[in-house]
This record gives C-alpha cells, sequence and structure tokens, in this order.
C-alpha cells in the first residue's frame, strides 16, 4: 500500500465511524422488506412540500433491496423534508431478498410502474430518482424507451454502471452477501446486462447518454472496485455533472459498496443534487450534518 493511504486510512475510519453515530439507528428484517414506513419511508400518506415538490424514489443496486441498501439515505432525506420512496426490482424465482439480478430492462418496467405508483399517491407530476449502482443506471432505460422522461426530473447515480464493467468486477460484489452465490449460479441476466460492451448497454447508450428535459449527477468513488475503471460511470451531455468523492474529500476511502449504503459525505452531494437552488458546499465536514 502507498505510504499516503495508509496514512490517511485511520482519518477515513474516523469519518466513518462518526457518520455511522450521527446516523439515526435503523433496523431492518425479512418481514420489512417490501416497506418501511415506521422510519418515515414508503409512507404512501406524505405529501411533497413546497420547499421539496417531488418525492424522491430510490432504486437499490444488484443483489440489493428496498431496505437495507437505503437505511442510512432513505432517514437521511426523510430528516430533510422529502416523500421519500424505494422499490423491490429485478427479482429472481427462489432468491430471497436479493434482488436486481433479472434482465435490466424488464427492471425498468416494474420501475416505472413504480413511479406510476407513487405520483399517483402524492399527486406529484414529476419525481427525483436515487439509484446505486445498477440503480443508477437502470432508470435511464426508462427514461429513454418508457417515457420516463417526462416523469422525472432528475437523476442521481452513485457509482452507477452506465457504460458497464466487466464480469470479475461484478463478481466481487459476492463477498458481501454470502450464500448468494450457491442460490443464484450462473442465470443472472442483469450482470450479463451490465458487461461492458453488452447488447443492452450498446442499445442504451447509442445515440446518446442523455435524454432532454432531465437533470443528471453522477457521484463516483476513486476506490471503485465493482465499476471499473470508475470513469466509465460518468455521462456525456447537457445537464450531467459529474463529481469524483475525492474531489469533495480526499480522506474518503468508501470503495463501491459504502458509496451507496454508508457515506454521509457522498449524501450530501446527494442533497445538493436534489436541491441545487439550495446547495452547499460539500466536504469532509459535511458528515457532520
Amino acid at each position: 500500500m502507498l505510504p499516503w493511504k495508509r496514512a490517511i486510512r485511520p482519518l477515513s475510519a474516523v469519518l466513518l465511524a462518526l457518520a455511522l453515530a450521527l446516523t439515526p439507528a435503523v433496523t431492518a428484517t425479512a418481514a420489512q422488506t417490501a416497506a418501511a414506513p415506521s422510519s418515515g419511508w414508503n409512507d404512501y400518506r406524505c405529501k411533497p412540500s413546497t420547499a421539496h415538490p417531488r418525492p424522491v424514489v430510490l432504486v437499490h443496486g444488484t443483489f440489493g433491496n428496498s431496505v437495507d441498501n437505503w437505511l442510512v439515505l432513505a432517514p437521511y432525506l426523510v430528516k430533510r423534508g422529502y416523500c421519500v420512496f424505494s422499490l423491490d426490482y429485478g427479482q429472481l424465482p427462489g432468491v430471497p431478498f436479493f434482488h436486481g439480478l433479472g434482465p435490466v430492462a424488464e427492471s425498468a418496467v416494474q420501475l416505472d410502474a413504480f413511479v406510476g405508483r407513487v405520483r399517483g399517491a402524492t399527486g406529484a407530476a414529476k419525481v427525483d430518482i436515487v439509484g446505486h449502482s445498477q440503480g443508477g443506471m437502470m432508470p435511464r432505460h426508462y427514461l429513454k424507451f418508457l417515457g420516463g422522461a417526462a416523469e422525472v426530473n432528475a437523476l442521481v447515480g452513485i457509482a452507477p454502471s452506465n457504460h458497464g464493467t466487466t464480469l470479475g468486477g461484478l463478481t466481487r460484489l459476492l463477498p458481501y452477501f454470502p450464500g448468494v452465490a450457491g442460490l443464484i449460479g450462473e442465470h443472472t441476466p442483469a450482470l450479463a446486462d451490465q458487461v461492458a460492451g453488452s447488447g443492452f448497454l450498446t442499445r442504451l447508450n447509442q445515440g446518446g447518454d442523455t435524454v432532454p428535459g432531465v437533470r443528471y449527477t453522477v457521484i463516483a468513488t476513486r476506490w471503485d472496485e465493482v465499476v471499473t475503471p470508475y470513469r466509465t460511470q460518468y455521462l456525456s451531455g447537457p445537464n450531467v455533472r459529474n463529481v469524483l468523492l475525492q474531489d469533495l474529500c480526499p480522506l474518503d476511502l468508501s470503495e463501491h459498496v459504502a458509496i451507496g449504503t454508508l457515506d454521509l459525505i457522498a449524501f450530501h452531494e446527494v442533497a445538493n443534487a436534489l436541491d441545487p437552488a439550495h446547495a452547499r458546499r460539500t466536504t469532509c465536514g459535511s458528515v457532520l450534518g
């Protein structure tokens, strides 16, 4: 390991510990994976405020689910006055809890239906979407091919697989989910769809990365070991902002999973992307609130 990385790792650990200490404790069980109203999100009685007129839809990553991926970010946004919703998508038969494994195009159809449900319940004309990993890329299919551009104001991707990665990168997620490899075997369409150069990604990115009328933000980490190289996460086009986490806080060593599940510095930048008119500069100190 390089000497400077050895030097800043303890500081990074302190920042992460502080982030966890300041984050409201939220527990999840298997029975909660469909919704988490007790934690303030997936509450279909929530009505968007004047300050935050658009509901936020959270889209988990590969092997994730609607609760576990968002135990920190969902309460973080609820505390700031947002109506927050999350869905499960990409389920495979016989594989409980670990989702985002089905064909990405079919998952986008599920997202389309879920956004319709959220808009119907809240009365909002548009939503904002925040997704991690596959969840930051998959909504682009909804925007481009399923009419989502008329229903979405902004898409914020946290370590999104926008231009794919190697299968080796995707399989590095497996140690985070013990036992899942034996359940899914080789039949995981979402993994194949996210390999760089796949037919799905070729069609998705053909003719440009973006669609008119939607604001895009990508938040990446230099230490991403899954979607590599990290610059493949970036988008090109109008209304795009690509952000490298270490440009905001050089001490932050979050990798692919941590940036989407724990990192309050990244989440501060998510809040800025959702409300750019009231954005506050993101620094290492943003972990304090």
